[in-house]
């Protein structure tokens, strides 16, 4: 099948890099120059959108837009003018699910198919295969499934979700379901270091994952993590986070559902960027007042 990349990161590059290995005439386009280069010569790189009509021309375009949520209407933007109705477009980023319906009702009415695909698997998904969570019109999908086939873990690890939104709604948890295990992994091996023993904490994950009820791939990285990095002592405690696992608690909330273990990974997020806190400065001041507990004071 024929089809053009658009946004050539990490895992806009992986997708693309995977596709042509299994066959497929893969076109890619970033505005970055520098992404552009970075690809090599799997694909075809186009200076311009433009360049698209020329790379299909009659053919049905299948279009895989890999960027971030923000810019994902700027890009619907550059693509309007030179869609025809038939073709079909792939949101393959972390867009809020709500964003992914309206794009699908915008595009729906120039008889232009939209498809929400959320994709995991990370930067290991080019090799191993990814997981391809779609929503969108039926029709699309069966249209398009040898691609999502041949991206898929295993070939098998891609699914029909259900209509517009339904992929993103599903990696919108997923994401949630993410923060709050490694949350978890993040406190056990916290406890586990400053225990009385002298733990092998490397040693430890690679025995988790042995038969264990908690293996997984993230004990698996995690074993990764201790054997690439020691103790962390390079590691600043700063924890990002990229919009879903907020988007899974305001979710929870509108639906009046308890999700207490991923609103703590969340709020702990928030934490590890505190250098200073003010909160628990004034906590030690509280402790003095009532108590006299003689609060750590800066050193000068």
């Amino acid at each position: 099948m024929k089809l053009v990349v658009i946004g050539l990161g990490r895992m806009g590059r992986g997708i693309a890099r995977r596709l042509s290995a299994a066959g497929h005439t893969v076109g890619g386009y970033d505005p970055d120059p520098s992404a552009r280069n970075s690809v090599g010569t799997y694909i075809t790189l186009l200076d311009n959108y433009h360049e698209i009509h020329q790379f299909f021309g009659t053919e049905r375009k299948l279009l895989w837009i890999m960027v971030p949520h923000t810019v994902v209407d700027d890009v619907l933007e550059h693509l309007l003018p030179l869609l025809s109705e038939g073709d079909v477009v792939v949101d393959g980023g972390n867009s809020h699910y709500l964003s992914s319906q309206a794009r699908h009702h915008r595009l729906k009415e120039k008889g232009v198919y939209f498809l929400d695909v959320g994709v995991s698997g990370g930067v290991y998904g080019e090799e191993e295969g990814y997981c391809l969570m779609v929503g969108g019109e039926e029709d699309a999908f069966l249209w398009a499934e040898e691609v999502f086939r041949d991206l898929a873990y295993r070939g098998k690890g891609y699914a029909y979700l259900g209509p517009s939104g339904a992929g993103h709604y599903a990696k919108m948890v997923h994401n949630g379901i993410e923060y709050a295990m490694m949350e978890a992994i993040g406190e056990g091996f916290e406890l586990l270091k400053e225990s009385p023993f002298r733990y092998d904490l490397a040693k430890v994950a690679r025995l988790y994952n042995e038969g264990s009820v908690i293996r997984s791939w993230l004990m698996e990285l995690t074993q990764k993590v201790f054997q690439e990095e020691g103790e962390l002592e390079d590691i600043q405690p700063y924890v990002e986070d990229t919009g879903e696992g907020r988007w899974t608690i305001l979710e929870a909330i509108q639906r009046g559902l308890p999700a207490p273990a991923i609103a703590l990974a969340l709020f702990m997020r928030f934490r590890s960027r505190q250098n200073n806190s003010f909160r628990d400065r004034l906590l030690a001041a509280l402790r003095y007042q009532f108590g006299r507990h003689t609060p750590k004071r800066r050193d000068g």
